[in-house]
């Protein structure tokens, strides 16, 4: 893998290689870190790389460090210059993925909120193949964390095994991506992604009780889906067996941006291929993120 000349790590520019915390340090023992994923997506006719959501992401990113009782760390106006900063000096021309990330470094234990180191990294990322062609879902063996063992809506290193553990045995089994039940046996999220499903026309998504993480682009789906398409978002329980029924289903998120689901547990959701509503929210998506439409100019942060 080919990586930028620059990261950001505890307050300035460093190469690359020179990003590093202590293998005694708490994150690296026991996974006492935060962080957000974030999309800047390039547009070549503008010349310009816009952030997305980042308001969103650094008021997550806060809730995450004090709902894991961290000291405080910078603050937005800094983590926003540096992120411009980072972008600028990597000189990046194409859609990146950016990793915004608080932890306990240096030494410590398991108790210790302090100090707080920050790091961001910076790569570019394009769209996967799964997102105009589709992925295979299976519905795995492993349960969602619920809320009172490990929260799934703090964006908190750790929580990230057990999507580890699913990821893991659905590409082992053949299948592109996971869809994880909670304790109660309904659809919580698939790994890293929160999944909707049309059914009867309506568009359906898992509440957010049912252990998620609350997503800024689930939030963003919702809210294009209503404007634009007229369709107002049911969040409720979701039965497995649902997922065979509905019309369409698709799993949204940062990385993954909006992916068509056409087959679960390899029994085809609807007609196999994705669907006329997916199609429709991918496209007014990608031209939000993009600065193609001038709607919502909130949501986008220039870099240059």
């Amino acid at each position: 893998m080919t990586v930028p000349e620059f990261a950001y790590f505890n307050g300035k520019l460093v190469p690359w290689n020179d990003a590093k915390v202590h293998v005694f340090s708490p994150v690296a023992k026991y996974g006492i870190g935060i962080f957000e994923g974030i999309r800047g997506y390039w547009n070549p006719s503008q010349e310009q790389l816009h952030l997305f959501r980042l308001k969103e992401h650094l008021e997550r990113y806060a809730f995450s460090q004090k709902a894991m009782r961290f000291d405080e760390g910078p603050s937005d106006e800094a983590l926003t210059k540096a992120l411009i900063d980072l972008c600028k000096a990597n000189e990046f021309r194409a859609t990146v993925h950016i990793r915004l990330m608080a932890f306990i470094d240096e030494m410590g234990e398991m108790g210790a909120t302090r100090p707080v180191g920050t790091a961001i990294t910076a790569l570019p990322r394009a769209t996967t193949k799964q997102v105009s062609a589709g992925a295979s879902a299976q519905i795995s063996s492993w349960m969602r964390m619920p809320d009172n063992v490990m929260p799934a809506r703090i964006k908190c290193n750790a929580n990230y095994h057990n999507s580890r553990l699913a990821v893991m045995q659905a590409q082992r089994d053949g299948y592109d991506v996971a869809l994880l039940l909670n304790s109660r046996g309904k659809l919580s999220e698939a790994p890293a992604m929160c999944v909707f499903m049309v059914r009867d026309g309506q568009l359906i998504t898992p509440s957010a009780t049912n252990d998620i993480l609350e997503s800024i682009t689930r939030q963003t789906v919702m809210e294009i889906a209503e404007e634009y398409l007229g369709l107002k978002t049911v969040e409720r329980d979701v039965d497995r067996t649902e997922l065979i029924l509905a019309e369409e289903v698709f799993y949204c998120g940062t990385g993954a941006e909006i992916t068509p689901v056409t087959s679960v547990d390899r029994i085809a959701v609807g007609s196999g291929e994705p669907g006329a509503i997916t199609r429709r929210l991918q496209h007014l998506y990608l031209d939000l993120v993009t600065g193609d439409s001038k709607d919502h100019p909130e949501w986008r942060t220039a870099v240059y």
